[in-house]
C-alpha cells in the first residue's frame, strides 16, 4: 500500500487493514519456519506496512 491509499482510509478500515496484515505476517513467519520461504524480505515489508498502518491510525484518532 502507499502512503497516499493508506492516509484516505477510515479508523474502522485502519483497523481491519493492521489486523488482516498481522494475521498475514503469522502466517509468512510460520511458512519460513517450516521452509524457508523464497523471498523472505517479504517478512520486513509486512512488519513496515503494519507500522506504517499504526502510525496512520494514531495520527487518525488524534485528529
Amino acid at each position: 500500500m502507499k502512503n497516499a491509499e493508506i492516509n484516505k482510509l477510515g479508523v474502522d478500515e485502519l483497523k481491519k487493514a493492521i489486523t488482516a496484515e498481522q494475521e498475514n505476517l503469522t502466517r509468512l513467519k510460520l511458512a519460513h519456519a517450516i521452509s524457508p520461504i523464497e523471498n523472505p524480505m517479504r517478512i520486513r515489508e509486512n512488519r513496515k506496512l503494519i507500522a506504517k498502518l499504526e502510525t496512520a491510525l494514531t495520527k487518525a484518532i488524534n485528529a
